[in-house]
């Protein structure tokens, strides 16, 4: 694209392979908005390098080698632009923030940095994300600001940082390889590699998502016991040692996992609702009670680059206090909980159900019968 008056010039930097389903609609999303192209191909066996060559001269081949940075490294090293954009092939500029983007581009000053933009992703039928955190996205082309780990690669944000409401939505239309970060992991365990916090912290994520609930509790205890992990992982970290030990059968240890969060900082509404889960499930109501109205009071901290599920501060906690006051027989302060989480999500089944079973209750009170609210 042409250049304008004042207008940062972005390249496009990509790592692929085999992602023929997926790559047309990457690059159709960000065309208009970025000044160059460049794709990097791992090995594809289907149609991937030819849709790139159909957006762009600059389709380059990288041998892989178990090493996202490397890859997306080179990617960069072939960037002729000022500044270096990084999406994966199932992500997309939401539509219809072109405009916003090429004015973003206008107005934002030549000593930016790094620009942080929200990714979201894992979409639910009306297109509300569960999960959202900010990534640095855009970076200045210089030696200074490449990635770092093998695997859930990263770029330390530091000079002149700024924050966008641009969101770039991950679009996954198949599986993939499952095993492949946590493979990564064994193998530079095997080989005596050192691992950064960043690197025991994705591994005991990797862990625990695969039900290995020790090794997972072992290398997330090793994470939190470094004095350079960064508070928004170990928070986090504090979490997913949780379900290593509920995995493990070990409660009480569990539950100690989840207060440990707060040693890190302010109570989230994520670490909030897992404590209310807990006692929701024991039948601990009052205390149940508690921590999902701590989790509506929690300030959502996004803007730290944490990984953010946003229903933990609005639905999540309303609907469980719907739950926990119905069942405390409060059911006048249930109906207003049930009336709050209808404000976040007006389409909930579990909403929809409880307005029927206030309304058949309010008719039923002197008939005997007895019913419960839906979480």
């Amino acid at each position: 694209m042409k250049r304008e008056t004042n207008m940062l010039e972005i390249s496009l930097c990509m790592i692929v392979r085999d992602e023929e389903e997926t790559l047309g609609r990457c690059l159709e999303s960000v065309k208009e908005a970025v000044d160059e192209i460049v794709i990097v191909d791992t090995g594809s066996r289907d149609g991937t390098k030819e849709i790139a060559r159909a957006y762009t001269e600059k389709v380059y081949d990288f041998p892989w080698r178990d090493d996202f940075s490397a890859a997306r490294n080179f990617a960069f090293s072939r960037a002729e632009k000022g500044w270096c954009m990084w999406l994966d092939a199932d992500d997309v500029l939401k539509a219809g923030m072109t405009g916003e983007f090429l004015r973003m581009k206008r107005e934002l000053p030549e000593t930016t940095d790094v620009v942080m933009l929200p990714y979201q992703m894992g979409f639910d039928g009306e297109g509300r994300p569960s999960l959202v955190y900010d990534r640095e996205r855009i970076v200045r082309n210089a030696p200074d600001f490449r990635f770092q780990g093998r695997v859930h690669e990263a770029i330390v944000p530091k000079g002149e940082v700024v924050r966008v409401e641009i969101p770039i939505e991950h679009r996954k239309v198949k599986e993939g390889d499952g095993l492949r970060n946590l493979r990564i992991y064994q193998k530079m365990e095997e080989q005596g590699e050192e691992f950064s916090p960043r690197d025991l912290y994705y591994y005991g994520r990797e862990l625990t998502a695969h039900g290995n609930f020790e090794k997972g509790k072992e290398t997330l205890t090793a994470f939190l016991a470094r004095k350079d992990g960064w508070p928004e992982n170990k928070i986090d970290a504090s979490r997913q040692l949780a379900l290593c030990f509920y995995g493990l059968g070990r409660e009480e240890e569990a539950l100690s996992a989840i207060f440990q969060s707060f040693c890190y900082g302010l109570p989230r509404g994520e670490s909030c609702c897992l404590a209310g889960r807990h006692f929701l499930d024991r039948g601990r109501f009052w205390e149940a009670a508690y921590w999902y109205e701590r989790a509506l009071q929690a300030e959502m901290k996004r803007e730290s680059g944490a990984f953010v599920n946003e229903e933990c501060y609005g639905y999540l906690p309303a609907i469980s206090l719907c739950v926990c006051y119905d069942r405390l027989g409060d059911w006048e302060r249930a109906e207003e909980y049930n009336r709050i989480a209808g404000t976040y999500r007006p389409d909930s089944a579990h909403y929809l159900q409880n307005l029927q079973y206030f309304s058949r209750r309010r008719q039923q009170e002197n008939r005997g019968h007895s019913e419960e609210a839906h979480i």
